[in-house]
């Protein structure tokens, strides 16, 4: 099991999580943050650092955001990894 990013990341980018992650499981998308499930230990310390409650464990996931289990998968072999924190593209 791994964490996945949803929609309340798109758009906003923030990278806060990233820092915290001790795997370096995030993967940079144009408009959101991706994990990679091969590499996430579900190790949760990204989920509270996450501004916008978008990290969800991959079973926590609510059922109208399910389609991001894959999409995160898919996307984690598309992305570069990012492991710094950087500007996100809206502040909320």
């Amino acid at each position: 099991m791994a964490h996945v990013v949803t929609s309340r990341c798109f758009g906003c980018k923030y990278t806060d999580c990233v820092v915290v992650c001790p795997v370096d499981s995030f993967r940079e998308g144009e408009q959101m943050l991706f994990i990679d499930p091969e590499i996430c230990i579900c190790c949760d310390q990204c989920v509270s650092e996450c501004p916008v409650d978008a990290i969800f464990a991959e079973d926590d996931v609510p059922d109208a955001e399910r389609e991001f289990v894959q999409l995160n998968a898919e996307m984690a072999v598309q992305c570069p990894e990012i492991t710094q924190k950087k500007t996100p593209l809206i502040e909320r």
